[in-house]
């Protein structure tokens, strides 16, 4: 069992709140290079050897398994890149952990581009969660360039959930999903960003197969001055069900861009969005002052509760 160090205890209760125990199936990498790894009966983890990064094998046994993979960054200066590729055997059914938290102390920006495909056969129900967190007393900035890509196999379901807490500077976030017969996606985003932060989001969801179905859900809160541009894209190459919601917070003079595209291929797709932006409710600010709250824990509690 690895010794982990303040610093990365800290950075791993943010991004992986159900908990880092170094059981079962997990690895952690840490300033480019993995730092534990350990195996279960039903998942192995492999190292890549033509690039950095992992293969992730998970057979029909896994029934309701997690799997762990976080990053951590503690170097100032570095750049790392990591290619991981889940494999899910018919029938599993398995919650992978991941997510990325920098901490830069430096003034050289630090940054990780992590690139995730998962290759899902039939009939599986696999939770994909990632958080992404920054800190750091440094000038230096913190980047996060998540990439996800899904192939999911007929009557599977996927369930993404990615969020980003707080303390990345710049991110751009690219996911492409492609939905086989039966198959199902429900995504859920939940942003914050503050200061001078930068954040682009853009997905592509095509749904190939008859009966598939997608929900798309993006919520944000904006502070500060800093921007978000959020795209989503849903194609309907067959019979098929979408739906796309965008809900946004803007505060102070942030800005935030929502660009959200159908494209109907099939007599049969039916694909449907929304969009939202605004500032706070001030009906729920009043009532919250009314129980004795202050103007900023009201706007606490209204932002928690919105990104739930």
């Amino acid at each position: 069992m690895a010794i982990l160090d303040t610093i990365t205890k800290g950075i791993l209760q943010q991004i992986d709140p159900k908990g880092f125990l170094q059981q079962g199936a997990f690895n952690l990498r840490y300033n480019g290079s993995s730092l534990c790894h350990g195996d279960s009966e039903h998942v192995k983890i492999v190292r890549k050897k033509d690039k950095p990064g992992i293969d992730v094998y998970i057979d029909a046994g896994a029934q309701g398994e997690q799997v762990h993979i976080p990053v951590v960054l503690s170097a100032s200066g570095m750049v790392d890149i990591v290619y991981n590729d889940f494999y899910v055997a018919d029938g599993a059914e398995v919650t992978i952990v991941s997510g990325c938290g920098i901490h830069n102390s430096g003034c050289d920006e630090a940054r990780h581009d992590g690139i995730h495909a998962f290759h899902i056969g039939k009939n599986c129900i696999v939770r994909y969660e990632e958080k992404h967190y920054g800190e750091g007393e440094g000038t230096g900035k913190r980047i996060l360039n998540p990439v996800t890509q899904a192939e999911v196999g007929e009557g599977s379901v996927l369930y993404l959930d990615t969020a980003q807490i707080k303390g990345v500077d710049s991110t751009v976030r690219k996911t492409e999903i492609d939905l086989g017969p039966d198959a199902k996606l429900n995504l859920t985003e939940r942003l914050m960003t503050h200061d001078n932060q930068i954040a682009q989001t853009g997905m592509e969801v095509r749904l190939n197969g008859e009966n598939s179905s997608a929900q798309l859900v993006s919520r944000s809160v904006a502070q500060g001055r800093s921007r978000q541009i959020f795209h989503p894209r849903a194609v309907g190459k067959n019979k098929c069900k979408a739906h796309i919601q965008c809900d946004s917070i803007l505060m102070d003079g942030a800005e935030v861009a929502s660009i959200p595209e159908i494209d109907a291929k099939h007599l049969d797709a039916a694909i449907i969005h929304e969009a939202a932006i605004g500032r706070i409710n001030d009906e729920q600010l009043l009532k919250l002052r009314s129980l004795g709250l202050s103007e900023q824990e009201a706007e606490n509690v209204i932002i928690e509760a919105f990104l739930q």
